[in-house]
């Protein structure tokens, strides 16, 4: 099932461990030429996913859940690499504290690319060893991601939370994270971090497709009713959604895409055995 068009809408510690990284000439790269030496090729960098379940690697227990990062490498030139390090269950805070953050860095190289996208967790209120309040500890916690990516000479890359499927009794699809999209999108503006608004993207999405349809992209079973995860048909649509955007705001070269119109059929997701 393609998606429709999407309509366009407008470890490691805490903050100030990493704050000299913010002097980095990286700081004020707009794309992927800011990396290129005349008369060399330019190698070809990695994209690395710092986020939650909805765009984690799922495996065959878990199936047809699926993860918009699995999807991604659909669109992307076979010479570049995601390396998928998003984990269920995981917010801004708990990825760092678990070191994650830490690991990633210990790998990613200069040019690369690190997608940070958080807020699902974050917004758990009674769990105290996730929860982040959107104006302080959430926007602190996604500084340390912007400064450590900054301080290796890679690029951070802030995206809003994807939005669940909810929609109201007159049909409009409603959005369910508060106020995390609006600090995240207040500190890529404080920071000079580029912003993928994937919340009012797939918000945007939703309400073209409307309720029944959306279903068919969401984690729904015989036996399950998931409104956060989706199925094959929704990590495509979103995995597009980060695409198109990294093209539109020249994170990527345009030759770094592939596929961006096409129809990708749901046969492509698979689903390794557990590690």
């Amino acid at each position: 099932m393609e998606e429709a068009e999407p309509v366009t809408a407008a470890g490691l510690g805490r903050r100030g461990v990493l704050a000299a990284a913010g002097t980095l000439a990286l700081a004020a790269a707009t794309g992927p030429a800011a990396h290129a030496t005349p008369g060399a090729t330019r190698r070809m960098p990695t994209l690395h996913i710092a986020g939650d379940s909805t765009a984690a690697q799922k495996y065959a227990d878990a199936a047809p859940e699926t993860g918009w990062g699995m999807a991604l490498p659909f669109f992307l030139h076979t010479g570049l690499r995601v390396a998928n390090h998003a984990v269920n269950g995981r917010s801004s805070k708990s990825f760092l504290d678990e070191g994650r953050l830490t690991a990633i860095l210990k790998v990613i190289r200069s040019g690369d690319l690190l997608l940070v996208q958080f807020g699902h967790n974050d917004e758990k209120r009674a769990d105290p060893t996730r929860y982040t309040e959107p104006w302080s500890t959430y926007q602190d916690c996604l500084r340390t991601y912007v400064d450590g990516a900054r301080a290796h000479g890679a690029r951070p890359v802030l995206l809003t939370s994807v939005e669940r499927r909810k929609f109201d009794a007159e049909g409009t699809a409603r959005p369910t994270h508060g106020d995390y999209p609006a600090a995240m999108r207040a500190l890529a503006r404080q920071t000079g971090t580029p912003l993928l608004d994937i919340q009012a993207l797939s918000l945007a999405l939703w309400q073209r497709l409307g309720a029944e349809e959306t279903k068919k992209y969401f984690n729904w079973t015989a036996t399950e009713q998931d409104n956060t995860h989706f199925n094959p048909p929704g990590a495509i649509a979103v995995a597009r959604l980060v695409a198109r955007r990294l093209r539109d705001q020249r994170l990527l070269a345009t030759g770094d895409l592939r596929r961006l119109d096409d129809t990708i059929p749901p046969s492509w997701i698979t689903w390794p055995t557990a590690p």
